[in-house]
């Protein structure tokens, strides 16, 4: 079983000053230990766009990638579809339409941490969910 990671979910584990650091800890540290995690391929480059702006350290984030992320979904045809489909019912941006399709294209993704509640309940009826919480830790 995989767990699906969203952007959100990846800046609050490496940046302790994030607001979601001690949540995103908790809740992936916890995902890696039992599961594999995988990422889409919009979530790689949102990610590596903060690195290229000077928000996240390359060395971190890349370390971050190659020890814990198995596999980086790309955006198809079938991912394409899925994430209009999601766009048109819930209202999602699209960004995150396609980080929601890609979960749930990959067929051994059985959960999705994310720090956007519009994300979360829009994966709620297809996925369980983690919300990650601001300035706690979750049990």
């Amino acid at each position: 079983m995989a767990v699906a990671l969203d952007a959100d979910a990846i800046v609050g584990f490496l940046d302790r000053s994030d607001a979601l650091h001690s949540s995103a800890v908790e809740l992936i540290g916890h995902a890696a230990a039992r599961n594999s995690l995988a990422i889409s391929a919009i979530t790689f480059a949102e990610v590596l766009t903060g690195v290229r702006l000077g928000h996240h350290d390359e060395t971190l984030v890349g370390g971050f990638f190659a020890d814990l992320i198995t596999v980086v979904t790309p955006v198809d045809e079938e991912v394409a579809e899925t994430a209009a489909r999601i766009r048109a019912e819930t209202g999602l941006r699209m960004p995150d339409s396609l980080v929601l399709a890609t979960a749930l294209v990959q067929l051994d993704v059985s959960a999705l941490i994310t720090g956007d509640a519009k994300l979360a309940k829009a994966a709620e009826s297809e996925l369980a969910v983690q919300l990650l919480v601001e300035g706690e830790r979750r049990s």
